[in-house]
């Protein structure tokens, strides 16, 4: 076998527009994936939180339809 690396793909150029979108996308993913490391970091760190110290998932469900019924219009 060759210890040559395989040719890169051909790729074609994005326009600005969609330069700043993926951007923006990889940002917003970037952040997320840092507050999941940073929980995960916390729990390894103290242990996992108590029960009682916690949301019954019933509750969690509720404010979160209620935030998403309060949110913009959206076409069905």
């Amino acid at each position: 076998m060759s210890q040559q690396p395989a040719p890169a793909p051909d790729r074609q150029p994005l326009d600005e527009t969609a330069a700043t979108s993926v951007r923006k996308y990889a940002a917003d993913q970037r952040a997320r994936v840092d507050v999941l490391a940073s929980v995960l970091e916390d729990i390894a760190a103290n242990g996992y939180p108590s029960p009682e110290s916690g949301v019954p998932w019933e509750v969690a469900r509720d404010a979160h339809l209620a935030r998403l019924a309060d949110g913009e219009p959206r076409v069905a």
